[in-house]
């Protein structure tokens, strides 16, 4: 009965899991560029024990354990806003260079903005890079332009081109928090990238089937916790039973 009540426990921290995930994703839907998040569980089989003197053989316990964090990286819908520093990559492939005291990273968010220094920045403030570094603006440059290509330019001339690094393998992806990922090989340069200006990519989160994947997880979660509340009723009868059975 203990050994019910440890895999019932392995499939309760799992259910949490997965719900702190869907959470996240439900709490991330308006966040543009935001890729879905799911998890992979597995089986794994406790050894069995060596017992021998019993009338039954001993049986497997079979656990639940988390496998591994999947990012589905389909292209979100794109949204006209009419905002010059918004940007969208148009398909799947391709993210935007960003510069951070931990590294390069990379994200699909493209509603940048420039700060007091006249760096083009992120939302939360990272600087954008291009082929070349950082890309910065004069106070007085007006008429900034973003071609298909990621050229920029201005009322001053040709200010640089956005770098996009390209990952044909996505799962050397790991997030990294705000929206970055962190990649354990060198990016590509694509061999054909078309940005669009003044549009966002919007997180590829779907409610419904967020909402549909909590609900079965809390249904799951009640059916392990009643199933536990049935063991340890068994557990306190049996032990009454062997009590009266003493005295």
């Amino acid at each position: 009965m203990q050994n019910a009540t440890l895999v019932a426990l392995s499939g309760q921290v799992a259910l949490r899991r997965k719900l702190d995930v869907i959470a996240n994703n439900v709490a991330n839907m308006d966040t543009a560029g935001f890729k879905r998040v799911s998890l992979d569980f597995e089986e794994t089989t406790m050894p069995k024990a060596s017992a021998t003197l019993f009338p039954r053989r001993d049986r497997d316990n079979r656990f639940v354990r988390e496998l591994a964090t999947v990012h589905d990286f389909s292209a979100g819908s794109i949204e006209m806003t009419g905002n010059d520093l918004d940007v969208a990559i148009e398909g799947e492939n391709g993210f935007f260079a960003v510069g951070t005291p931990a590294g390069e990273r990379y994200t699909r968010a493209g509603d940048f903005a420039i700060d007091s220094t006249g760096r083009l920045v992120t939302a939360d403030g990272k600087p954008v890079l291009g082929d070349g570094g950082e890309i910065t603006f004069e106070p007085e440059e007006t008429n900034i332009s973003i071609a298909h290509d990621g050229t920029i330019s201005t009322s001053a001339g040709l200010k640089g081109k956005l770098r996009i690094a390209e990952f044909p393998d996505t799962t050397v992806l790991s997030k990294d928090g705000e929206n970055l990922y962190s990649a354990s090989a060198v990016p590509q340069a694509p061999a054909f990238v078309r940005v669009r200006q003044g549009a966002l990519e919007k997180s590829n989160v779907s409610g419904v089937q967020e909402l549909t994947a909590m609900l079965d997880v809390q249904r799951a979660y009640e059916r392990i916790s009643n199933m536990v509340k049935q063991q340890n009723d068994l557990s306190s009868r049996a032990i009454e039973r062997l009590g009266s059975v003493n005295a």
